[in-house]
């Protein structure tokens, strides 16, 4: 498995826990630039959530959340303000994290509103 079929199997499985928790999934993968590109754009009630998610195999080579660098961050921040200027209905917005690890046993970790 390639990491970026490992990446996208992820997300599919964050995309599922997320509507198990409540959430509407409004997009998946929305690019805004070479740099900044958003996993999951959902809403949970009243806010607006831009979600970065890691995925490994296991974790022998570090937490998934360890590969959140603060420049990632930066430009999540960037596609997020990108995203509100054209979508101006929403006044509540966070970042969360999530990360899945696939062996050996799959896990999910959710962070909701993360900062660097």
């Amino acid at each position: 498995m390639s990491n970026i079929s490992i990446g996208r199997n992820g997300e599919e499985i964050a995309t599922k826990y997320l509507e198990k928790q409540g959430y509407k999934i409004i997009e998946t993968n929305k690019r805004f630039s070479r740099l900044c590109e958003i996993d999951i754009i959902a809403q949970e009630k009243d806010t607006l959530v831009f979600v970065e998610v890691k995925t490994r195999k296991t974790d022998i080579c570090g937490h998934p959340m360890e590969a959140i660098t603060r420049g990632k961050y930066n430009h999540i921040k960037q596609g997020l303000f990108l995203y509100l200027q054209k979508n101006p209905q929403y006044k509540k917005y966070r970042i969360d994290a999530i990360s899945v690890l696939i062996k050996p046993e799959i896990k999910i970790e959710h962070l909701k509103n993360i900062t660097l």
